[in-house]
Parts: C-alpha cells; sequence; structure tokens
C-alpha cells in the first residue's frame, strides 16, 4: 500500500505555485472593461498584438492595482521604453518614451 494521493503525490506537502503564469481569475470582473478593450482590439487589428500593447499594458496595470497579479515594474512585462519620432521646428527629433 502507498501512503501517498491519488496519483502518487505527498498529501502532507504544502503546493508551491509557480513563480510565473498563473495568477488568480477575475471572479468578479474588477478589469473587464480593460479585457474587453483589448481583446477587441486584437479582433479589429487582425490578432495583431503589437497594435494593442497599450491596452495590454492598462489591463496588466488594471490587474496588479486590484491585486489580481503580483506588482511588477513593466518593463519585466515586456513594456520598456521605445523611440517615438516628433516633429519639432528644426527637423525630426527622436525621443524615447514608456511603452
Amino acid at each position: 500500500m502507498s501512503a501517498g494521493g491519488a496519483f502518487g503525490g505527498n498529501r502532507g506537502a504544502r503546493p508551491v505555485p509557480p513563480e510565473k503564469g498563473v495568477f488568480p481569475l477575475d471572479h468578479m470582473h474588477l478589469c473587464d472593461a480593460e479585457k474587453k478593450d483589448y481583446i477587441g482590439c486584437l479582433k479589429s487589428s487582425g490578432h495583431k498584438s503589437d497594435l494593442c500593447r497599450h491596452l495590454s499594458r492598462i489591463y496588466l496595470e488594471c490587474r496588479m492595482n486590484k491585486n489580481l497579479m503580483a506588482k511588477q515594474d513593466m518593463s519585466e512585462l515586456g513594456f520598456g521604453k521605445k523611440p517615438v519620432l516628433e516633429a519639432s521646428k528644426d527637423g525630426i527629433t527622436n525621443e524615447m518614451i514608456e511603452d
């Protein structure tokens, strides 16, 4: 006879959640508007996620603010600075802004 669980695991061991990739579902629909905006953008852009990155950022920030995921610097989630071309009276300048 085995003293383990149904699949051979130890029933007394406490499970350890993964560091990334799994977070609580939004059962209370706290970020539904942000999610719908992002999904709508994906559908209208032919699922080109780069065109909807700004909405992805807003959705992730909502999840962090509502404690649905751990707070992290956005640069750790792939949102860094990106170059933006601006027209000035002297010509075009290149500036960095937060993505």
